[in-house]
């Protein structure tokens, strides 16, 4: 029993460092992602820190068998660099109950996974889903912010405001410098450019917005020619575009598990073995890093590292193309993804025991030729 907790506490330790590093990894690239978008008055900044927690459950799902693989194969091959694990199996222990006890903890974090997976994941991607098509309703004033020149994503319009009430309906000091396109979009027709005291913005009865300009002046023409017009104007109205939130996220990943059961859609039938694969590869990985882990202390506690990442990403890359073919119904549901945790699992076991195997083997040779010496 101490040994087992000595060996859990080694996995969960290095598992949690690694799992945390990783999530920062992954979560701050995507949060720069989203910060741009807002940066672009696509998204509301106010919103942000709400995407990333509800996107929390999908990252950690993908996070925690990569943790689980890489703690194992850090914690266990410092264990047989400094001869920890040559004591212990002078002891007796041998590598079945290696992995036996290497499997408790992989059965928390195959829990953890499934709950995330299953349940948690699944919510998330609904509230995100809900929350970016409420941004559909915003305009680029409701996004902008005081005193920064913002650009459309498009980038035919640039907008800047002096000043900005709480509401985000009064503006002061507009300047909005317009790019203007040909009615095919393919051909420049000029710029337009408006200054105004003031600005405000009016919804009609039709739901469409406009910005209502006070005390200003409009200039057209085009850059590089002397033929500029100049309006000055005591009011004026400009409608204002909804910008278009680029959707990531696939509708299916927001659907309950249990409208998944005993569905005969084929895209649903790929949602379902992809979330009940997550927990399954937890098991199948600690299989393979328990094999993996084992290094020489000449060799160094990182040597098999690299090799253990490459087949950990062929493992999933794999079992992403097969969602794939299972989504087009050029896979059999009834195959799905098991056959790629058969066939790792296969590797991991054959690797666990191919020095058995080879002795094994060499024996029956030495048999053979030693019968065939008596004969």
């Amino acid at each position: 029993m101490i040994i087992f907790r000595y060996l859990a506490r080694e996995v969960l330790v290095t598992f949690s460092a690694v799992s945390a590093v990783l999530l920062v990894i992954i979560m701050s690239g995507r949060f720069i992602k989203y910060l741009a978008q807002a940066a672009q008055g696509l998204l509301d900044p106010g919103v942000l820190f709400m995407i990333m927690g509800f996107r929390l459950p999908g990252f950690l799902q993908l996070i925690l068998p990569l943790g689980l693989f890489l703690g194992i194969l850090l914690a266990y091959g410092r264990l047989y660099l400094e001869s920890e694990m040559t004591v212990l199996a002078a002891a007796g222990m041998s590598r079945q109950r290696l992995l036996a006890y290497t499997l408790a903890p992989a059965v928390l974090v195959a829990l953890l996974v499934a709950w995330l997976s299953l349940s948690l994941a699944p919510q998330g991607v609904t509230q995100v889903e809900r929350i970016l098509y409420s941004q559909d309703a915003l305009t680029e004033f409701d996004t902008l912010v005081p005193g920064r020149f913002q650009e459309l994503k498009t980038g035919s319009r640039v907008t800047y405001t002096e000043s900005l009430s709480e509401d985000g309906r009064e503006l002061g000091g507009v300047f909005i410098s317009e790019l203007r396109l040909s009615r095919s979009g393919n051909k420049e027709r000029g710029i337009s450019v408006l200054v105004a005291e003031k600005g405000r913005q009016e919804i009609r009865p039709d739901g469409s917005r406009y910005l209502i300009l006070e005390n200003g002046y409009r200039y057209d023409g085009k850059p590089g020619q002397a033929d500029y017009r100049a309006i000055q104007y005591d009011r004026y109205g400009v409608l204002l575009p909804k910008p278009e939130v680029a959707g990531e996220l696939n509708e299916r990943e927001g659907v309950p598990t249990a409208q998944l059961l005993g569905s005969q859609n084929l895209r649903h039938q790929a949602e379902l073995q992809w979330r009940l694969s997550l927990p399954l590869l937890v098991f199948v990985v600690t299989v393979l890093a328990v094999a993996l882990a084992r290094a020489n202390p000449r060799q160094g506690r990182f040597l098999k590292l690299l090799p253990a990442i490459l087949l950990y990403m062929i493992y999933l890359a794999l079992l992403i193309a097969m969602r794939g073919q299972l989504d087009e119904g050029k896979l059999s549901a009834a195959l799905g993804l098991w056959w790629v945790h058969a066939l790792f699992l296969g590797i991991g076991l054959l690797l666990m025991y191919r020095e058995s195997l080879w002795l094994k083997w060499m024996a029956r040779r030495v048999a053979k030729e030693a019968a065939r010496g008596q004969a």
